[in-house]
């Protein structure tokens, strides 16, 4: 017996880290034990992504995807892993499903690139896709203000992007509707949870 893995993927500006909060608390009120976590994470290759895609200045899609790979292996032996083997429920703000749409908008076999992940890492019992159409999704980017990200909010490849996460088909794929209201998204991913066991 292992614990649940849930992953909130989606474009930038979609919503996942907003109703992240919902979705733990609701998990909690149920009785769960979770722990909330990130892509990329903090550690040395998290950081070096984050200031690659602060800096726009983008390096060849074969290293950034050795990137995303090595730093989700560090996340996952150091923090998922351990937490699913202690039957804890955790919930992910992105995960290899985003590395699928997002660096095989960049030219990469994206099918690959799910071939490899499910082969290396824990697949998610839940996987909410928050879909967003790009222009919406840039706007609520610029909106909230904050660093931006020249390297991957750039409107012709996030519409590449969105169309491979419209393609992957995964049992554990739930899709939101994330054009919608906010209070509409929420509902609608809280509802999605009653898929979980």
């Amino acid at each position: 017996m292992r614990g649940t893995l849930v992953a909130l993927e989606g474009l930038d500006g979609s919503g996942k880290t907003t109703h992240l909060p919902a979705l733990v608390a609701a998990l909690r009120a149920k009785g769960r034990d979770v722990l909330a976590t990130r892509e990329p994470t903090d550690g040395a290759h998290g950081q070096r992504i984050r200031a690659m895609a602060r800096s726009g200045a983008l390096v060849a899609p074969e290293e950034e995807l050795r990137w995303f790979f090595e730093d989700r292996r560090e996340h996952v032996a150091q923090v998922v892993a351990p937490a699913l083997a202690a039957r804890r429920t955790v919930v992910t703000d992105r995960y290899y499903l985003s590395t699928v749409a997002y660096q095989g908008a960049r030219g990469l076999d994206w099918h690959a690139i799910l071939a490899d992940s499910e082969r290396e890492f824990p697949a998610p019992d839940l996987a909410l896709i928050f879909e967003v159409s790009p222009g919406v999704g840039l706007a609520r980017v610029r909106a909230r203000g904050g660093p931006a990200e020249p390297a991957f909010e750039r409107a012709d490849y996030l519409a590449r992007v969105a169309a491979i996460f419209a393609a992957i088909e995964r049992p554990y794929v739930a899709r939101i509707d994330a054009d919608a209201p906010p209070e509409a998204v929420r509902a609608s991913a809280l509802a999605a949870l009653v898929r979980l066991r």
